[in-house]
C-alpha cells in the first residue's frame, strides 16, 4: 500500500512543525543517493522525502493535506460499511443469484430452417499512401509526446526553483539544496539552479570541486545579465583558489572585472592571491586598496581579514608604520583576534623589536591563535 507523508518521514499526524524538521534531515542523509551509488530505489524514496516535507514543513499545505486525508479515510471507511451491509437479496451465502432465464415465445428453429452462408474472408492490403499516413501519425504522437514532456519539466522546474529560492532565503540550506536538486533534475541545463547549488556546495557543504563544476555548467549557460556572468567568474575564481590553482583562479577573477568593475570583492580576492599565491605584493596592494574603497564608498561593512592581508602586502613591501596602522585599526575593531596579534608579532621582528614580537605571540597564544606556537616555538622559548 502507498504511504501518506505523514509515514513516509515516520511521524505521527499531529507531530509538530520541528520534529517533521528532525525527521526529513535525518531520511535526506540516510537515503541521499550519493551515498547508494544512484540505486534507483533510494532516489525514489529521496524524492518522496523531499515531496512530502514540502507538503508538510508548509502550513498551508499541510492544512489542506490534512483535509485531503481525512477526506478519503472516510470515503473509506464508508466504502467497508458499504460492503459489509450490503443487501441480502443481491447475493446467497455469498454467491451472486444467477440471472434469469430469457423468455421463450416459441420452440427453438430446427436445423430446416438455419441456414448458413460462407462469407469470403476479404484481404486487406495497404499501399504506400496508407503506410506514410500511419507513419506520420505515429512520428506525429511521438513529437506531441515529447513536446508536452519538455514544457512539463520546465515548469516543473522553474516552481521546484522559486521554492529553493525562498528556502534559502530563510537560510534552510538542506531544504534549499534539495529544491535546487530536484529542479536540476527535471532540466539539467537550468543555470539559475546550477549557479544556486554551487554557492551552497561553495560556503555551506564545503565543497569546491562540486561548486567548481555547477559554476562552469551555469556559464555554458548564457547568463541572463553580464553582472550575474561576473559574480559565477568570481565564485569560480574563488574554487580554483581553494583547489590550489592560482593560475586560474587569478583568470578568473580578472574576467569577472571585465564584466563588471564594481565587483569590489573580486578585487579583493584576486588581491589577496596575488600576495599569498603569486608573490605579487605590489599589484596585490593596488587591488586591497581599490576593493575596500569601493565597499567603503558603498557604505557596506570592511571585511576586516582583508585589512589584515592589505598590512601583509604592506609588510612585504617593507612599509611598517603602515602595516602597524592596518592592524591596530583591525584590534579596535576585534580586540581579542590572535591572527592580529600574531601579525603584529611578525611585524615587531621585522623591525627588529623581538621583546614586543614574543609579547604579541605570547598574546596570540593565550587567545588560542595555534599557528604562532612554531614561531613561538622559534623565536621566544627560554627567552
Amino acid at each position: 500500500m502507498s504511504q501518506n507523508h505523514y509515514q513516509v518521514l515516520g511521524v505521527a499526524a499531529n507531530a509538530p512543525a520541528a520534529e517533521i524538521k528532525r525527521a526529513y534531515r535525518k531520511l535526506v542523509v540516510r537515503y541521499h543517493p550519493d551515498k547508494h551509488g544512484g540505486d534507483p530505489r533510494y532516489e525514489e524514496q529521496f524524492k518522496a522525502i523531499a515531496a512530502a516535507y514540502r507538503v508538510l514543513s508548509d502550513p498551508g499545505r499541510r492544512a489542506s493535506y490534512d483535509f485531503q486525508l481525512s477526506q478519503a479515510e472516510r470515503r473509506a471507511e464508508e466504502a467497508r460499511r458499504q460492503q459489509q451491509y450490503r443487501p441480502a437479496s443481491q447475493h446467497v451465502y455469498g454467491v451472486p443469484m444467477p440471472p434469469p432465464e430469457p423468455l421463450r415465445t416459441r420452440r427453438p428453429a430446427g436445423s430446416r430452417e438455419r441456414h448458413y452462408q460462407t462469407i469470403p474472408r476479404q484481404r486487406v492490403r495497404f499501399n504506400r499512401r496508407d503506410w506514410g499516413l500511419t507513419l506520420l501519425i505515429f512520428l506525429g504522437i511521438l513529437l506531441f509526446s515529447f513536446a508536452v514532456k519538455v514544457t512539463m519539466d520546465r515548469i516543473t522546474a522553474g516552481s521546484t526553483y522559486e521554492d529553493g529560492l525562498k528556502a534559502y532565503a530563510r537560510g534552510q540550506w538542506a531544504a534549499a539544496y534539495s529544491y535546487f536538486e530536484e529542479s536540476l533534475h527535471f532540466r539539467p541545463d537550468y543555470g539559475p539552479a546550477l549557479r544556486r547549488r554551487g554557492e551552497l556546495e561553495l560556503h555551506i557543504n564545503h565543497d569546491p570541486e562540486a561548486a567548481r563544476a555547477d559554476f562552469q555548467a551555469a556559464l555554458l549557460q548564457k547568463p541572463e545579465s553580464r553582472r550575474v556572468t561576473a559574480d559565477i567568474l568570481y565564485r569560480l575564481g574563488r574554487c580554483e583558489a581553494l583547489l590550489g590553482r592560482p593560475a586560474q583562479a587569478e583568470l578568473s577573477y580578472c574576467r569577472a572585472l571585465l564584466l563588471d568593475s564594481a565587483l569590489s570583492m573580486a578585487y579583493l580576492a584576486r588581491g589577496k592571491g596575488r600576495l599569498l599565491d603569486l608573490h605579487q605584493p605590489t599589484p596585490a596592494l593596488a587591488d586591497l586598496n581599490h576593493g575596500l574603497t569601493q565597499l567603503r564608498r558603498a557604505g557596506r561593512g570592511i571585511p576586516w581579514h582583508f585589512v589584515q592581508v592589505r598590512g601583509v602586502a604592506l609588510t612585504a613591501l617593507e612599509r611598517y608604520d603602515e602595516a602597524r596602522d592596518e592592524y591596530r585599526r583591525v584590534l579596535q575593531a576585534y580586540p581579542r583576534d590572535g591572527r592580529t596579534h600574531f601579525l603584529l608579532g611578525r611585524l615587531a621582528q621585522h623591525t627588529g623589536d623581538s621583546a614586543a614580537a614574543c609579547e604579541f605571540i605570547r598574546r596570540a597564544l593565550l587567545l588560542g591563535y595555534e599557528y604562532a606556537a612554531a614561531s613561538w616555538t622559534e623565536h621566544c622559548e627560554g627567552q
